[in-house]
Formats: C-alpha cells, structure tokens, sequence
C-alpha cells in the first residue's frame, strides 16, 4: 500500500521567508511555484540522493481544523553529521525540539528542530539509509 516517500509539505504564515530560509538551509532554490507569478502560494524543493520534495504552503491554505503550532509527526532526513547539521539549525534561528539521542548501539543517531515557521524538521543519521542507498547504486 504505502509505496514510498513523495512529498512532506510544512506550513508557513510567511511563505516568503520561509522559501528564503529554506533556501539558504537547502543551497539550492525552489524548482517549483505557484501560482508562477505574483506571491506564491506553494513552492517544492527537490533534494536528496531520492530527489524526495519538500513542499511549503502558504498556511492559508491549511486544512480546515489545522492546528497552527508545533505537532504531529516527524519526518527525519538523513543526514551524514547530526551534530553539525543540528548546529547549523540552530544557528539559523531554529528551536531544539529533541536533543540530539544516539539510539542504542546501533549507529542510529537523531534530532529534530522547529523551523522559525512552526514546522518540525528531523534529521538522522541511519545506516540503513545508507545500505539501501548503496545496493541500489550500480556497481
């Protein structure tokens, strides 16, 4: 049923800025926007080795019965150096939400953030990431 990863989307109250931040965040810029002129009302990054999307809507458009605030799940992103990426979060303006935990002896590694927009952003560092990653690489 579920297939795989295809877009997380986060809310913003000031889509602008929050395409901004996660500009700067991500090094790259948003490849997708609408409406395609005048303010945006939705815009989508593609990043990772899975070129997963990350999409920020303006909270406008929020369901109705949205609760505005932190909540909900977390999507954690790899990352190859949780304590360095967990800096530079914080650095830009983002809020501790969990600590960075090493979970057990297995090579897992999390932390997660609230972006100045609310959102809750996780990163990890997974091995088993990495293993799939890698057999799904041609030699």
């Amino acid at each position: 049923m579920l297939r795989g990863f295809a877009t997380v989307s986060f809310w913003a109250d000031d889509l602008e800025a929050a395409t901004k931040w996660y500009t700067e965040l991500l090094g790259i810029d948003p490849y997708f926007q609408r409406p395609v002129e005048g303010p945006p009302a939705y815009v989508e990054f593609r990043l990772g080795d899975y070129q997963h999307e990350l999409g920020l809507i303006d909270r406008r458009y929020a369901p109705d019965g949205a609760t505005p605030g932190t909540g909900g799940a977390v999507m954690f992103w790899h990352v190859d150096d949780v304590s360095a990426a967990l800096e530079r979060l914080l650095s830009m303006g983002a809020k501790e939400y969990e600590a960075l935990t090493v979970r057990g002896d297995s090579g897992f590694v999390t932390a997660s953030v609230v972006d100045p927009f609310g959102n809750i952003l996780g990163i990890m560092y997974n091995p088993h990431y990495l293993e799939i990653l890698g057999a799904s690489r041609p030699a």
